[in-house]
């Protein structure tokens, strides 16, 4: 059995999930992996891990990397979908499973990618490896670089297709960040993750992942064995709108493994949800405008701000607008203005530009004279007081209409 531990993280672009004291959220399931990991893919936030940062064989979740490396090829113009890859001998003949390609045949980088993906081909993955860079020495060098790039620290490539090798080695943590990384970047090539199967030479085969056709809200990502890696998975799933990415690794069966990821998946999704903490309808206190005509200003942000927090537990926001120096009319419409700052018991978890609703003009001649006079035998507001930046807490509604 492999001890569990609950990560309490707040720095920022995470947010801290341990503020919540008014959320009960109990100790993740206990697993029988030998490691583990489950993030939120928004944030990268990690909700539950164990030995996740242990160096073991990743086997075909290798392939995720294989992929993401001919992804990046396509989107920088260097291959195309529709391009023939000419099948080497070397590439026929490679051990484990394959998509069955023929020595001298020649096939398309997207049935490659199919074949890899869904087949888990490592012929198909030298084949493509050797297309790119010429051999898999020159393909693994390409591979590491992404790694290092993706800030894989504990992950080390010696081939495309996850056979073993005493130095190639990778960590739960690695991998659902490399899956992150894939769904976030190349969401058109994440999608072919979910297909249910491939047929190319007249032999169709499943998609490995089984998880596919026992959990609808599961989408990807890829399964992976050896002798050396046991039973190893990396899923995604999304629920209303929330992503979470799970990894295991050595299981001792692909039913194990399957049990251990669906423990994951639904104490993730029971115990944390996707959150509207401010949006485009928020309307705030209106601000202080010194010299400005009218009741002061109102402002709003542009942006929808959600954030993984516990499910069911009060919102407890607190929203406050900093002004790096005081307002002063006159004021354009859709000037920005300052920054809306959120926080959850006194921990940051948002922030986004301020503009302003409308314009303000600045009062007229006489009317700042007949001010000055009143302020002869009034006190002057605190606001007219500050001179540089500032903090303001403010309140705020829901409203629809922009006035």
């Amino acid at each position: 059995m492999t001890r569990t531990k609950f990560f309490c993280l707040i720095v920022t672009g995470l947010l801290a999930l341990s503020g919540w004291s008014q959320s009960f959220i109990p100790d993740p399931p206990t697993l029988k992996a030998k490691s583990f990991v489950m993030m939120d893919a928004e944030s990268k936030t990690v909700l539950a891990e164990g030995n996740a940062h242990l160096k073991v064989p990743p086997a075909s979740l290798t392939k995720i990397m294989t992929d993401y490396v001919a992804a990046a090829e396509i989107e920088a113009e260097r291959l195309r979908m529709d391009e023939l890859v000419e099948v080497s001998i070397n590439a026929w003949q490679t051990d484990g499973s394959e998509m069955f390609i023929r020595e001298g045949t020649k096939v398309s980088v997207e049935d490659l990618l199919r074949g890899i993906i869904i087949q888990s081909g490592n012929d198909a993955s030298v084949a493509l490896a050797e297309h790119i860079a010429g051999d898999e020495v020159e393909f693994a060098k390409i591979m590491n670089s992404y790694a290092k790039e993706l800030g894989l620290k504990n992950t080390h490539y010696e081939n495309s297709t996850g056979l073993p090798h005493p130095e190639h080695l990778s960590t739960a943590y690695d991998s659902a960040l490399l899956a992150q990384a894939l769904i976030s970047r190349f969401p058109s090539q994440y999608s072919m993750y979910s297909e249910l199967e491939f047929t190319y030479n007249e032999i169709t085969q499943p998609n490995r992942n089984r998880l596919l056709t026992i959990d609808p809200t599961v989408d990807g990502v890829k399964t992976g064995y050896t002798d050396d890696a046991g039973y190893c998975l990396v899923a995604s799933a999304e629920r209303n709108g929330l992503r979470l990415i799970t990894a295991v690794m050595g299981t001792s069966s692909d039913q194990e493994r399957i049990n251990d990821t669906r423990k994951l998946l639904n104490y993730g999704f029971r115990y944390f949800e996707r959150r509207l903490v401010a949006g485009t309808q928020n309307r705030f206190d209106r601000l202080y405008v010194k010299k400005g005509a009218g009741k002061g200003l109102r402002v709003r942000i542009k942006e929808d701000l959600y954030r993984l927090v516990p499910a069911g537990g009060e919102d407890g926001s607190k929203y406050q607008i900093y002004l790096p120096k005081p307002l002063k009319a006159p004021i354009k419409k859709n000037a920005v203005v300052g920054t809306l700052i959120v926080s959850i018991d006194d921990k940051e978890v948002a922030r986004s530009d301020v503009y302003a609703m409308h314009g303000v003009k600045k009062i007229n001649f006489f009317t700042e004279m007949w001010n000055g006079v009143k302020s002869w035998f009034s006190t002057v507001p605190e606001e007219e007081k500050v001179k540089g930046p500032q903090t303001i807490t403010v309140s705020t509604t829901i409203d629809s209409e922009e006035n």
